[in-house]
Formats: structure tokens, C-alpha cells, sequence
């Protein structure tokens, strides 16, 4: 059978409902038809089911229970709960009497099996309140359970009970499979122990996979869902969707794609699968449906099931990967943009030696390693070069920070060095001009620098903001010149004058200026990196600046430097 595919969600609803009208018809007209009488068998009327009526022309009342129209032994058996495989009792709801609200229940009758071993029989607890003979009713939630059944909610089917019990001292726990539906004013409660852990394991399984199931009876109209399958639509499992509301719940682009799906299905082709997409409680769901018709005995399909798979994890998983994956592209994009950036500003800012400071008696290297390998110039920085009044600036500096803030920082207190030395100011003056304007920033972050200037008559003249002073080698012995104290960083004191201090240099004299990142080390005193930096220098006596730095990058303390690792090497000729 084929079904012209519809254009709306309303035209699908109207096939389905056609098909189902249709189907129940033929099924009507097949069971209405009478059997043919046996040649020779007498016809009986049917058995009379209603009672008879009474007196005045009336029925009657319908019995008020159960436990109404059957007789009771001594210890309160109903006859009727004893026909029933699985511990059954009539519990009478105990209503509050201001708000009519039931608080507990009275068990009334009951029967004589047992769910576990150490439960009693239903029929041993008849007279009781229902929370005295089952205490564990309240933490499990089953009297919530039982009180909405009362309050019409609807029977409840198959609820899972984890119940527990303290008796004797002891804690008991057993799995109970619960059923419960009103029966006039009373409640039938049936309750069996779970035979296995087959039916908890199904439970785990559709949870774990995501997976649900459920039957539409296409004759009788009843669905019956899994606790999976609600799971996935969260809806009450006491009231499934219909095929019809399935339809509302489409996406308007997949609607072709599940009516081709459900009308394969309702022409009887087997299996039939499809991945359609619902919109559930404003967030869009992906399922893979997988659905059997059950034929009847005609051979046309009188119910459906379908099986679902919930993707909407994997695809949530997925588009979080996808974004992660642009982001990082970007954050890569970015990187190399910074490279490039980086590596012009490293070809501008580093200084070359020019033969002008060696006509003045004096060789200098220079080493800068970033702490980042794939950065190609940070927030340190170093400056020597031949002022037109015959003396020699040198200078080191750290600005704080990473990336292209902390190079943009040290780009400027670099030039502002350069344009201030041209002044003819002492490295003191020079210093507290520095530190006014990184006051005047408005990021707020600080910077170290040393400065000075070597005269003609081989004098160093130098002032210190937060950074270590340089070390000088001479005879054989290293160590920090001596400053009484060092300045403050720059940006931290506003109008802060500067010292310029004076240390005598000597033909042969070498000295190392250097950014923290050589002698800092994680959990370590900086003052020990220091030592050991005079260490490494003292051990090199007699080498130019170039071969000290090579020895100096060459410890093992300096692979893997956690900062920006910055060397100036002077040597007096």
C-alpha cells in the first residue's frame, strides 16, 4: 500500500488519522460478523452480566468495591486479591480532616504472598496504617506515588521501587515492582520483588545509549512508552505522545523525511529507519528511529512500534568541537599575525653593534631568548649605543606582561630611553622621567630598567629601578655592583626621583646586565640564581662578552626558562 506523501504537518496527521480510521473498520465489520450456526446446535441467549433490576425499574448501584461484593475470612483475605500472582492489599486512603488531603492509608484487606522473605504477607498487616507496615514508603517515594493514583492522576504501571527497611536492627533492601489503580473509593496496590536484575538493566541500558522504545495500538488507541523514550521527550510516562503529537513536535524541514518513515511503517515494510529531528521543550532533539508494524491476524499493521536513539549528546559534543576547533583557528591565525608583528618590531628594536663602540674600547654581545618558543620577541629589552657627546648608553629593562600588550610597552619605554638620552640628563633624571610616564599609563602595569652611561674616562654612571644590578668580572671574581638601595619599579611611585650611582671600570673589566629570567627559578630564592650566575662568570675568566653568554645559555639551569631571558655583555678593552 502506498500513501501519497503530504505538504503540512495537518495533512499528516489527517493520513495517519484516515489509515487508522480505516484499519479500525475493517477490524469492526470482521469482529461484529456473526458465526455461523453448527447444523443441528441450539443458539443460548447470553449470559444476563448486569443485576437484575429492582422494584421500581432500576439497577442497582455499582458495588463500592472490591472487598463489597466478596466475602472475607477471619484475617481479612479478600477471595478476589487471592486470585492475583503478586502481593496485592486494598489500601483505604486517610484523608486530613481541614484540607481533605490523604496523609496515609488504612490496608483493609489483603493477600497472602510475600515479596521477600523478610516482608510480611499483606493479609498479616490488615487493620494498619500503611506507613506502619511499610516505614520505607516515604523515602522511596511510593506513598507520593500512591496519593497522586488517589488524587486522579492515573493508575500507575511498573514503578520501580528501591525499598528499604530497618527491622531488627538491621537494614533490608529489596526492588519492587509496583502497580496501582483506584477501585472505587479504595486502592488496589500490587507490588512483586524484581526476579532479576533484567528489568533494572534495561532500565541502566536505555540510559546509557540513550535509547527508548514505544508501541502504538493503532485498533485501541493505547501507547505505551518506555522510561527511556519519555526520558528523551521528557514527558510523563503516564501519558505518551501519539503518533499525532509526535507529528506536532517535527521540524518543519524534516517533515518529508518522517512521513516517508511512518508511511512505510503503516504499509507494513519492515524495517524502516530515518534520523529525524524534533523540537522538545525549546531545544532540538536528533533521533534515529528504527520502526516494525505488528500485523494482525488480517496482516495489516494493528500496532507500531518504533525504537529510538537519542543523537542529541553526540551532536551537542560535535558542534562543541566544531566551535573549538574555529576558535582555535582563530587563536592560530592570531599567533602568526602576532609572529609577524613580533619579528619586524625584533628587527627594529634589537640593537646592532657598530664599530663606533668598539673605537671607543669597547666589545658587547647581546643574547635575547623569549620564553615562549614560537614567540620572537617579548616584553624585555636592551639598549647600547654611541651618544653624540661621546658617551656610551647602556640599558636593560622588563616590562610586564605577555604577548603583543607587554611588546607594545616595551616598545615605548625603549624609544622613550632613547629620545630622553639625547637630553644629556644623568641615568637618574633619565629613570624618573621613565617612571612618570609609565605612572601616566592607564593599564597600570609596572616595569623594571637599569640605566647608564660609560664616559670617556671608562666610568660607569648608572641608576636601578627594581631590577638586579649588574654583575662585574674582574680578576677572576664576580659580583653584583654595589648600590645602597635599589629604586622602586617603575610605575609604582609617582614622583620618585632617582639616584645615579658611580662604579670605576678597569681595562679587562667585563660586565653582564641580565633580565630576571635568567636567575628566577619556580620555588627558588632569586638570590641563589644570582649566585650562581657570578658562579658561571667567575669560571670564565679572561673570555669576551659573546663566549661568556654562550657558556652562561649553556647550563642546564637555563633550558626550559619560564620568562623572557635577556643578556647584555660589555667588556672594557
Amino acid at each position: 500500500m502506498s500513501f501519497p506523501l503530504p505538504d503540512t504537518v495537518d495533512e499528516l496527521k489527517d493520513l495517519i488519522g484516515q489509515e487508522v480510521s480505516a484499519l479500525r473498520g475493517a477490524v469492526r465489520r470482521t469482529a461484529e460478523r456473526p458465526p455461523s450456526p453448527v447444523p443441528g446446535e441450539e443458539i443460548t441467549a447470553p449470559v444476563q452480566l448486569l443485576a437484575p433490576a429492582s422494584a421500581a425499574g432500576t439497577h442497582e448501584a455499582a458495588p463500592r468495591c472490591l472487598c463489597s461484593t466478596h466475602d472475607r475470612d477471619a484475617a481479612g483475605t479478600c477471595s478476589a486479591l487471592s486470585a492475583i500472582p503478586a502481593s496485592a492489599a486494598l489500601l483505604e486512603p486517610i484523608r486530613d480532616a481541614e484540607t481533605g488531603i490523604v496523609r496515609d492509608f488504612h490496608i483493609v484487606a489483603g493477600n497472602r504472598t510475600r515479596s521477600a522473605e523478610w516482608l510480611e504477607a499483606p493479609d498479616q498487616q490488615v487493620g494498619q496504617r500503611f506507613l506502619e507496615a511499610r516505614p520505607g514508603a516515604a523515602n522511596s517515594g511510593l506513598l507520593t506515588a500512591l496519593i497522586d493514583v488517589t488524587a486522579g492522576g492515573g493508575p500507575m504501571e511498573g514503578r520501580v521501587v528501591d525499598y528499604t527497611e530497618q527491622r531488627l536492627g538491621r537494614l533490608h533492601r529489596a526492588p519492587l515492582l509496583y502497580t496501582a489503580a483506584l477501585c472505587g473509593e479504595q486502592l488496589l496496590v500490587t507490588w512483586r520483588p524484581v526476579q532479576s536484575q533484567t528489568e533494572l538493566l534495561t532500565i541502566d541500558a536505555q540510559y546509557l545509549a540513550s535509547l527508548g522504545w514505544g508501541n502504538w495500538d493503532l485498533l485501541s488507541g493505547k501507547v505505551t512508552w518506555s522510561e527511556g523514550l519519555t526520558r528523551i521527550f521528557h514527558a510523563d510516562i503516564r501519558m505518551p505522545w501519539t503518533l499525532e503529537q509526535l507529528c506536532d513536535a517535527l521540524l518543519p524541514d524534516d517533515l518529508t523525511a518522517f512521513a516517508e518513515f511512518l508511511t512505510s511503517v503503516l504499509a507494513g515494510e519492515e524495517p524502516a529507519w530515518t534520523r529525524i529531528r524534533f523540537l522538545v521543550l525549546g531545544e532540538v532533539r536528533t533521533l534515529d528511529l528504527l520502526g516494525r508494524p505488528v500485523a494482525g491476524t488480517d496482516g495489516r499493521p494493528w500496532a507500531v512500534n518504533l525504537v529510538a536513539r537519542d543523537l542529541t549528546p553526540q551532536i551537542r559534543s560535535r558542534r562543541r568541537l566544531a566551535e573549538t576547533e574555529r576558535e582555535s583557528d582563530r587563536l592560530r591565525r592570531q599567533s602568526q599575525a602576532e609572529r609577524r608583528i613580533a619579528d619586524a618590531m625584533r628587527e627594529a628594536l634589537l640593537p646592532t653593534h657598530s664599530e663606533a663602540l668598539a673605537a671607543v674600547g669597547l666589545t658587547v654581545a647581546a643574547s635575547y631568548r623569549p620564553a615562549e618558543a614560537d614567540a620572537a620577541v617579548g616584553g624585555d629589552w636592551y639598549k647600547c649605543r654611541l651618544l653624540p657627546d661621546g658617551r656610551v648608553l647602556i640599558a636593560i629593562g622588563d616590562a610586564s606582561g605577555h604577548g603583543l600588550d607587554a611588546v607594545a610597552r616595551m616598545s615605548q619605554q625603549r624609544h622613550a630611553l632613547a629620545g630622553l638620552a639625547q637630553t644629556g640628563a644623568s641615568a637618574g633624571e633619565i629613570t624618573t622621567w621613565l617612571n612618570e610616564l609609565v605612572c601616566s599609563e592607564p593599564s597600570g602595569q609596572t616595569a623594571t630598567v637599569v640605566t647608564g652611561h660609560i664616559d670617556d674616562r671608562r666610568a660607569l654612571h648608572w641608576a636601578d629601578a627594581g631590577h638586579p644590578a649588574p654583575l662585574l668580572l674582574r680578576d677572576g671574581h664576580a659580583a653584583p655592583l654595589r648600590t645602597p638601595q635599589r629604586g622602586p619599579l617603575l610605575g609604582a611611585l609617582p614622583g620618585y626621583e632617582y639616584e645615579t650611582k658611580t662604579t670605576e671600570l678597569r681595562a679587562g673589566d667585563l660586565l653582564l646586565l641580565y633580565t630576571d629570567g635568567i636567575v628566577e627559578r619556580r620555588g627558588e630564592d632569586v638570590t641563589k640564581g644570582i649566585e650562581r650566575l657570578a658562579d658561571v662568570m667567575s669560571r670564565s675568566p679572561g673570555i669576551g662578552p659573546q663566549e661568556l653568554i654562550d657558556a652562561v645559555l649553556a647550563e642546564p639551569d637555563q633550558a626550559g626558562h619560564e620568562d623572557d631571558a635577556c643578556m647584555l655583555a660589555i667588556r672594557v678593552d
